[in-house]
């Protein structure tokens, strides 16, 4: 399993999104299988039209996991903390969906108003 856990910026385009992906799959020579958002990220159209657009299950992520996973992830953006009041999004999106024994197999890269970070379970 290798989640692809994913931040994004209010009304990101799916193909940002895609092409973080994409990248991130390019850079660690894996393959994703599932993708990984923070649940307060749902209603966005663009992360629903990626996931489509990839053919991979969208997992969400509370809040309690995501904080949980704050001091496993090697990232950290002081932007997001104040948007958000995590300063990990799609590292700890992907290492709380990968589950309690995932690693990190790579850090968070950005593509246009997109972020992707990758953990295996």
């Amino acid at each position: 399993m290798i989640v692809a856990g994913i931040g994004c910026r209010r009304g990101c385009a799916a193909e940002d999104i895609v092409a973080a992906v994409r990248r991130a799959e390019a850079e660690s020579g894996l393959v994703v299988t599932d993708l990984a958002v923070p649940r307060f990220k749902s209603g966005e159209a663009g992360l629903d039209e990626a996931r489509r657009m990839l053919g991979l299950d969208l997992m969400l992520v509370d809040d309690a996991a995501l904080a949980a996973m704050q001091a496993r992830c090697v990232t950290m953006s002081e932007v997001a903390a104040r948007e958000t009041g995590f300063a990990s999004v799609a590292e700890a999106a992907a290492l709380a969906a990968a589950g309690g024994v995932a690693r990190l197999c790579l850090s968070r890269i950005a593509v246009g108003g997109a972020t992707c970070a990758l953990a295996a379970a």
